[in-house]
């Protein structure tokens, strides 16, 4: 006796076709995170080295 029924063809394209959707966007997050990490270790690197801190002093009203 079977329990299971055979899924149908749209559903298994469906599966394949989300399948690679999750692949495509874990692509972009571990991009992203690699340029972030990227971007984080030269700032690192050129605080580490003495670099003039990028500061913004705003201006008072002087008299």
């Amino acid at each position: 006796m079977s329990f299971f029924h055979p899924e149908h063809e749209l559903h298994v394209r469906r599966r394949s076709r989300n399948l690679g959707m999750l692949g495509v966007l874990f692509g972009l997050v571990v991009v992203i995170f690699g340029l972030t990490m990227v971007k984080v270790r030269l700032e690192g690197e050129s605080v580490g080295r003495g670099a003039p801190a990028q500061v913004q002093v705003e201006s008072g009203a002087s008299k």
